[in-house]
Formats: C-alpha cells, sequence, structure tokens
C-alpha cells in the first residue's frame, strides 16, 4: 500500500570548522541482529526479512578523552525484556546477539566500565542493551523517554520499555529547551561537547524521545549523522521515490513509527543534510553499510571520511 508521506526539505550549509576545530574519530560496533520485514518499512514492499545490524558505534574526541557510546543494541538475555516485546517480536521480527557491545568493546580494547557517557538514540528493545557493564557512565536519552522508563515493565506489565533501561541516578534526559540551536536542516540541536566536534539531533517522529547523533569527522569539513531509527532502510535516504510504509503487504495498518507525518519530515532533513558536500550517514539498521564496512570501520579500526 502506497502512501502520501511525501515532502522535502532544503539544508543550509554546515558550520565551517574552526582553527584546530576538534572532531570525533567514530568506530562501529557489533550489537545484535534483527530480521527486519521490508513490507514494514517501505511502501509497496512484499514480506520479506532482510537481516539487519543493530548498531552501535564508539565516538572519541580527537582532542581530548572525551568519547562516548552511541547506542548499546540487542541484549543477549532475551528473557529479561518485557513480556510485551517478547510476544510481539519473537515471531515479527527475530533477533540474534552473536557478539554484545561489551564484547564488541573488550575486542577493540575497551573496557565497559571507562566509558564516560553513553547516548541512547530511543528506548526499544533492539537498541537500550545491557547498561549494566557501563558502571560509571553517564546515560543521555531524548526528555520525552522518562515518563516510558517511569512506568516501564515490571511495574506496568504491559510495557514494552523496561524499567531499568538506563540507571536513573546517572541518566540526562534533554527536554526540547535543551536543544537550543539549529545545524544544517535541522531546527533543534544540542552541542554535546560545546566546540562544534557533535551534536544531538531532535527527530521525534519515530517514538517519544528519539534522538541522533551528527559529528564532525574531520577538522576540514567532513561530518557523519548516525541516524538510529529516523528510518529502517537507506533507501528510504537515498531515493526520493521511496516512502515509509504505514501497511503490511497484506493491507494491514501497521507503521514503524510513532507519528508517520513527522517521521516523513526527519527523513526529509536527513535526505536535505545528506546532499551537501561531505556528509555521510549510516542508520542503526543499515545493512548494506554493514556489509560494505564489516571489519576496518569497527573498533579497534575507524571510520575513514570522506575526502
Amino acid at each position: 500500500m502506497a502512501t502520501t508521506l511525501k515532502t522535502s526539505e532544503t539544508a543550509s550549509a554546515l558550520p565551517e570548522p574552526s582553527a584546530n576545530q576538534p572532531y570525533m574519530e567514530i568506530s562501529g560496533l557489533q550489537a545484535g541482529i534483527i530480521h527486519i520485514p521490508l513490507d514494514l518499512v517501505i511502501a509497496g514492499e512484499s514480506r520479506s526479512r532482510q537481516a539487519c545490524p543493530s548498531l552501535s558505534f564508539y565516538l572519541k574526541h580527537s582532542n581530548s578523552d572525551r568519547h562516548f557510546i552511541f547506542d548499546l543494541g540487542i541484549r543477549r538475555d532475551w528473557d529479561s525484556y518485557p513480556p510485551a516485546v517478547k510476544k510481539h517480536y519473537t515471531t515479527l521480527m527475530p533477533c540474534e546477539t552473536p557478539q554484545s557491545v561489551d564484547e564488541s568493546l573488550r575486542k577493540g580494547g575497551l573496557v565497559p566500565a571507562e566509558i564516560e557517557r553513553v547516548v541512547i538514540s530511543h528506548l526499544h528493545f533492539d537498541h537500550i542493551g545491557d547498561c549494566a557493564p557501563f558502571t560509571k557512565a553517564t546515560f543521555i536519552l531524548g526528555g520525552e523517554g522518562k515518563a516510558s522508563i517511569e512506568d516501564g515493565y515490571p511495574g506496568n506489565a504491559l510495557s514494552g520499555t523496561l524499567s531499568a533501561s538506563t540507571p536513573m541516578d546517572r541518566t540526562v534526559f534533554l527536554n526540547l529547551e535543551d536543544f537550543n540551536t539549529s545545524i544544517g536542516p535541522f531546527p533543534h540541536a544540542a552541542d554535546l561537547f560545546g566546540d562544534g566536534s557533535v551534536f544531538i539531533i531532535h527527530t521525534p517522529g519515530h517514538c517519544a524521545g528519539h534522538i541522533n547523533v551528527l559529528a564532525r569527522t574531520s577538522s576540514d569539513g567532513a561530518w557523519m549523522y548516525l541516524g538510529g531509527d529516523i528510518a529502517h532502510d537507506r533507501r528510504l535516504i537515498t531515493d526520493p521515490e521511496k516512502q515509509i510504509a504505514t501497511a503490511a503487504a497484506d493491507g494491514s495498518p501497521y507503521c514503524m513509527h510513532r507519528d508517520p507525518v513527522q517521521a516523513a519530515i526527519d527523513v526529509a532533513r536527513l535526505r536535505a543534510l545528506v546532499n551537501l558536500p561531505r556528509v555521510e550517514f549510516i542508520i542503526a539498521h543499515d545493512w548494506k553499510w554493514f556489509k560494505e564496512n564489516l571489519g576496518n570501520a569497527f573498533l579497534p579500526g575507524k571510520f575513514v571520511p570522506e575526502v
């Protein structure tokens, strides 16, 4: 079933680098596999499942010891998820976790307990992973996610959100007023370190509190956008004729996004952004990027930006 969620955006130029501009070095982290039905992602696709990664990333500041993880992928202990998650996804989108985020970090020579920040794009099961190994980290989430945690499982037996998704005494929730700048086509952004090296982007179409990361990847003007679930297939970004699905192949209503109209706006903004020079993007379930880059772009290796 086709949608009518086509929209377009334009992007103003990204900020020019300053003298000695700091940037972020980015490494991929394996964090599980999820088998996603394509008809639930792109309008008009048939019911076939694509094996997709649930990607996480390690980002290190070029001029200091500051660093953070973006997303934690899928937990290995599937039984610890809420019953609502297990009931819905065990058959619809089967998952496996050959290598968890903490294992990926250790394989790359890092210790989870030494990570200082973890930015979570949103509270869906395939992004929250297991926070337990990150004993010193401050967790950063979109502010709308707070209510989901407070009303989470097991207190609310019907909730699909774990109340233990993050350690609440070490969690910072970014409310709309915290996104106090704009960048490119995105009207709501927060400069994480205050030096223009990395921005947290407010992208609420997918779900409450959904956030993304836009990071410089060189001192001379290269950028990477880490999109979480802004889209579930990169063709929605690269092909303007592709549209977000709002129904399954059999015609039954189904959308991967809480607000399909806002999600289409978020996608259009990302499409406008990546049309700017030297801007690249990766989404959380980017199976094409994963196949092409598994190896050198993953810790202990790192992503090489476009020249």
